[in-house]
């Protein structure tokens, strides 16, 4: 089907003519038809005169409707090509079919996780499709599907670190692949390094295994390798967890001078380092072209983890890891332990997804630049005394309160409709209270909304109650 009638229209939306405004019952119902597959996405609409028409009403309030359903973004409208059916754009409004705020109402500012693209409707059609080739067999493959990990290993290679598919294991997500290898390689008391601030789940892993956990400092300038070198020797660890790709939560990015200074360190202190990449396809700004940690590792010991939650989406729950052929079949062996093997259906739309990447990541930089634009713009409005480095790639701002306490501000923040992720999450035994990581991966108009929250509940805290003005003077 390529356009829909007039007639068509009327017949499939079902809009009481008592209802008020109209015009909004018309488009919420040319909506509804469209998230249900009734009107299919890429379809020419019938031109306003002639579906006022058929309506009995008149052509201003079909085009308010068609305004509407513009500005939501379910129309492309072209001069001289009539309308078209379509779907948001995830990356940049509000009015998001794959969109949740949780089931608490409130603006999940404390999850660095964007929407689906929108080529995902189309990649799980193909998917299904392909679905069947895979029913003969029994569905449990610990390494992944062979079309995937192809796809994977490809992208290494596209990014200069050549991979074969025996390098790659699936997994249920980048926490998985976390998991996975943590319960193979390091036991109780284990000396373990992680960055700080940090992935709050690596910490929680650590913990789980028994490990010693061994902080080492990181700001938004990056990473003073001699300092990390001389934690690797002082602490013997055993492995180092590390994210050098636009690290969440401060957004740096670790140029190759220090990646080769870091994996020198490790072959002369034996430390596995596991590389979390979660963040490397996305870069927003024009940065030095850096390679992976991998293409710096002369002797196995840099175990590379992805994931397809940031630059597709969280849902999907894949990851992968790469590294030696024989690690990887122990890694698969191991996951008995944890699961068997990763959902064929999921792993069989990332495959789809990675035949768009150009394509989805240019969805994404777009909605993350604009979020990121709307965040900074926000942040100068309400919260001027506020400081922080801006990043040039992933999708977080880790910001200096000057003064205030992130903790306490997270619980006020609470009762103005806001869930933030405070600064002690991402570090040890209670520092990091002067800081508070606010991502940039919902919609601007979201993100800007937040912050205007935010800035209340800092000065009315979480009952209403004006704050004493002294206390909102920032630390010198």
């Amino acid at each position: 089907m390529r356009h829909l009638s007039a007639t068509q229209v009327a017949r499939l939306v079902d809009v009481d003519p008592a209802a008020r405004p109209y015009y909004r019952a018309l488009a919420d119902g040319v909506r509804a038809l469209i998230m249900d597959g009734q009107i299919p996405v890429r379809v020419r609409m019938p031109a306003e005169r002639h579906l006022a028409e058929t309506l009995g009403v008149s052509r201003t309030t079909v085009t308010s409707a068609y305004d509407l359903l513009r500005e939501r973004g379910y129309l492309d409208s072209r001069q001289g090509s009539g309308s078209w059916t379509t779907l948001p754009d995830p990356a940049t409004t509000r009015e998001n079919p794959w969109l949740s705020t949780g089931d608490d109402g409130l603006i999940q500012l404390h999850c660095a996780a964007p929407p689906a693209p929108s080529a995902l409707r189309e990649a799980m059609a193909e998917a299904l499709d392909d679905l069947p080739r895979y029913g003969m067999g029994n569905g449990y493959d610990p390494m992944g599907l062979p079309v995937l990990r192809e796809r994977v290993a490809a992208r290494y290679t596209e990014r200069g670190l050549a991979t074969r598919p025996d390098q790659i294991v699936v997994t249920t997500g980048s926490q998985h692949a976390i998991q996975l290898v943590a319960g193979l390689l390091i036991g109780p008391g284990d000396p373990v390094m992680v960055e700080s601030p940090t992935y709050p789940h690596a910490i929680d892993v650590a913990r789980q295994h028994g490990a010693r956990i061994v902080p080492f400092g990181i700001s938004h300038e990056g990473w003073q390798p001699d300092l990390m070198a001389a934690t690797m020797r002082q602490s013997a660890a055993r492995l180092a967890y590390l994210m050098p790709d636009f690290h969440n939560p401060t957004g740096a990015l670790m140029d190759d001078a220090t990646r080769a200074a870091v994996a020198g360190a490790a072959r002369r202190n034996d430390v596995i380092l596991l590389v979390d990449e979660t963040w490397s396809e996305l870069a927003l700004d024009d940065v030095p072209r850096t390679a992976p940690m991998a293409a710096f590792d002369t002797d196995s010991r840099v175990i590379s983890i992805g994931s397809a939650s940031k630059l597709w989406w969280g849902g999907l729950r894949i990851g992968w890891i790469r590294t030696t052929a024989a690690l990887a079949r122990r890694l698969a062996r191991h996951r008995a332990v944890v699961d068997i093997s990763s959902p064929v259906m999921e792993q069989l739309v990332t495959a789809r997804l990675f035949e768009r990447m150009a394509q989805t990541r240019a969805e994404r930089l777009r909605g993350l630049r604009a979020s990121r634009d709307a965040l900074t713009a926000a942040l100068a409005r309400h919260l001027p005394e506020w400081t922080y480095t801006l990043p040039r790639g992933g999708g977080t701002l880790w910001v200096r309160l000057n003064g205030d306490t992130s903790t306490t501000l997270a619980d006020a923040a609470v009762s103005h409709g806001v869930r933030l992720a405070p600064g002690p999450w991402f570090g040890l035994e209670g520092t990091l209270e002067g800081y508070l990581r606010l991502p940039f991966t919902l919609p601007p108009e979201t993100v800007a909304d937040a912050v205007a929250r935010i800035a209340r509940a800092r000065v009315q805290g979480p009952t209403g109650a004006r704050r004493h003005p002294d206390s909102l003077v920032p630390m010198v």
